[in-house]
C-alpha cells in the first residue's frame, strides 16, 4: 500500500503574548521571503547568475541576525525562516517550470513581494521547530504552548505544520500527515456526474443535488456590511472594524460551501465505485455573466475533493474531456442532435424518439465516456493524482466474458459508443 500525504487543519486559540509571538514570526518570515527576492531580481537585472539558496541563508538570515539593522531576526524559530526560503525556491521552480511547460495548468508568473498589510499571513515549521504535548496543546518554538481545538483525531505523527492567521484573525494549525488509503469495500455502481447552476450536480443514476447557492443567500448582509464598510474612513479604526465584520462573513460562507462540498463528496464516493465527471473551463466561465454564480458553486474545489478522496477510499476517477458533447448526443442510441441553447431543459431524440432530460441524458454520457477512457487505458489518472489503485478495483474491461455488473456497460451499449464515437469524428 502506498503512503499518501493529507493536510489536518485545526482551529488555534492563541493568548495575547501568542498572538504577539506569532506576529513578530509572520513579520520575520516576510522579511526574509522579501530580501531573498530583492537580491535575486537585483541580480537577474545585473545579468549575474541566480543567487544559491546557500548563499542567501548565509546573507539573509545568518549573517543579517549579527546586524543592528535585522538583529530581530533572531528573536523568532530560524525554521520559519529557512522554510520561508525554501518557500521562495518552490515559488521559482514552479516559475521556471511553467515557462518550460513542465507545469500543466495556467501559466504561473514569478515571485511577488509580500506586504504586511496582507490580512493572510503564515509560517511553515518541521517538526524540529514544533511537538505535540499531552495535554492536547501544540508547542511552536519561542511562541508557546498553543491551545488547539481537537475537531478530529490525527492518524499518524504529523512531519510539518503551517501556522496561519487569516482576514479574521482566526488562527489555524495545518499538519501535513504521512498515512495510508482507507480502501472502502467494493460497491456494484459507478457514476457519471454532470455540474450545472440550477441543480448543483445531476448522476446518471437520475439523483439531482440541488445547489445551496450560499453566497447568493448571504448578498443581503454583505451589502449591507460593504455599504458601512464604504462609509468608514480610511486608516481608521472604525474601518478595520467594518473590514473585520466583512471578512467574518465572508468566511461564514466559505465555510459552509466547503463543509456542505465535503458531505456530497464523500456520499457519492462511498456511494460508487467509479466515478467520472467533466473537465469543465471554470475559469472562462468565471470571466462570464455567470461568473458570481459559477464561483458560488465551487465546482473546482468540489472536483479536487472528489479526486483524493478516490485516492483514500480505492475508488476510480476519470475526467472527461471539456471538448465531449455530452448535451449534444442521445443516451440511447448514440445520435448527435447537435448544440442546443441552455434554455432547452429537455428534448426529443431526431433518431430514435426518446425524451431527455438535458442534465439527466449529459450525465449518461458522461459515465459512458467516462468507462470507455478507463477501459481504453487512455486515462489520464485511473484515481486522482496519479496513485494507483488495486486491479480489484478498476473497472472491468469491456471485452471480458460473463453476465455485466450491476451499472456496467454492457456489448449493446458499448456498440453504441462505437457508433456515437464514430458520429463525433
Amino acid at each position: 500500500m502506498i503512503d499518501m500525504q493529507l493536510r489536518y487543519n485545526y482551529r488555534a486559540y492563541p493568548d495575547a503574548q501568542q498572538r504577539r509571538a506569532l506576529g513578530r514570526a509572520f513579520g520575520c518570515a516576510r522579511v526574509v521571503w522579501n530580501d531573498c527576492l530583492r537580491d535575486r531580481r537585483e541580480a537577474h537585472a545585473a545579468g549575474l547568475p541566480f543567487v544559491k539558496s546557500v548563499e542567501l541563508s548565509r546573507l539573509r538570515i545568518t549573517e543579517a541576525k549579527r546586524t543592528e539593522e535585522r538583529a530581530w531576526l533572531a528573536d523568532v524559530s530560524a525554521v520559519a525562516l529557512q522554510q520561508s526560503l525554501r518557500d521562495l525556491d518552490t515559488a521559482y521552480k514552479n516559475f521556471f517550470d511553467s515557462l518550460k511547460g513542465k507545469r500543466q495548468g495556467r501559466k504561473v508568473g514569478p515571485p511577488r513581494y509580500k506586504s504586511k498589510k496582507d490580512t493572510r499571513q503564515s509560517i511553515r515549521l518541521t517538526t524540529s521547530a514544533f511537538s505535540l504535548q499531552g495535554d492536547g496543546a501544540v508547542y511552536v518554538a519561542k511562541v508557546g504552548n498553543l491551545k488547539v481545538k481537537w475537531s478530529r483525531r490525527l492518524p499518524a505523527v504529523p512531519t510539518s505544520v503551517t501556522v496561519t492567521k487569516d482576514s479574521c484573525g482566526r488562527y489555524f494549525l495545518s499538519f501535513v500527515v504521512d498515512t495510508e488509503p482507507d480502501i472502502l469495500p467494493e460497491v456494484e455502481t459507478d457514476a457519471g456526474i454532470d455540474l450545472g447552476l440550477s441543480a448543483f450536480a445531476v448522476l446518471s443514476d437520475g439523483r439531482k443535488i440541488d445547489s445551496p447557492r450560499f453566497l447568493r443567500r448571504a448578498e443581503k448582509k454583505l451589502r449591507r456590511l460593504g455599504r458601512e464598510l464604504s462609509r468608514k474612513v480610511k486608516g481608521s479604526k472604525n474601518r478595520a472594524k467594518a473590514r473585520l465584520k466583512v471578512a467574518r462573513q465572508h468566511a461564514k460562507v466559505a465555510n459552509r460551501r466547503r463543509d456542505w462540498h465535503h458531505k456530497a463528496s464523500t456520499q457519492i464516493i462511498r456511494d460508487n465505485q467509479a466515478v467520472y465527471v467533466e473537465d469543465l473551463a471554470v475559469s472562462g466561465l468565471g470571466r462570464t455573466r455567470l461568473a458570481k454564480s459559477v464561483h458560488d458553486a465551487g465546482w473546482s474545489a468540489f472536483v479536487g475533493m472528489l479526486e483524493y478522496k478516490a485516492v483514500k477510499h480505492g475508488r476510480t476517477f476519470a475526467k472527461v474531456d471539456r471538448a465531449f458533447p455530452s448535451s449534444q448526443v442521445c443516451s440511447f442510441c448514440g445520435f448527435r442532435d447537435g448544440p442546443k441553447p441552455l434554455h432547452v431543459r429537455k428534448w426529443t431524440c431526431g433518431a430514435c424518439g426518446t425524451v431527455h432530460d438535458r442534465d439527466h441524458n449529459a450525465a449518461r454520457n458522461v459515465l459512458f465516456e467516462g468507462r470507455r477512457i478507463v477501459a481504453a487505458g487512455r486515462a489520464e489518472t485511473l484515481n486522482a493524482c496519479g496513485a494507483p489503485v488495486r486491479r480489484a478495483h478498476v473497472p472491468a474491461q469491456r471485452g471480458e466474458a460473463g453476465s455485466p455488473r450491476k451499472g456496467q456497460t454492457t456489448q449493446a451499449e458499448i456498440s453504441g459508443l462505437q457508433a456515437r464515437e464514430h458520429v463525433n469524428r
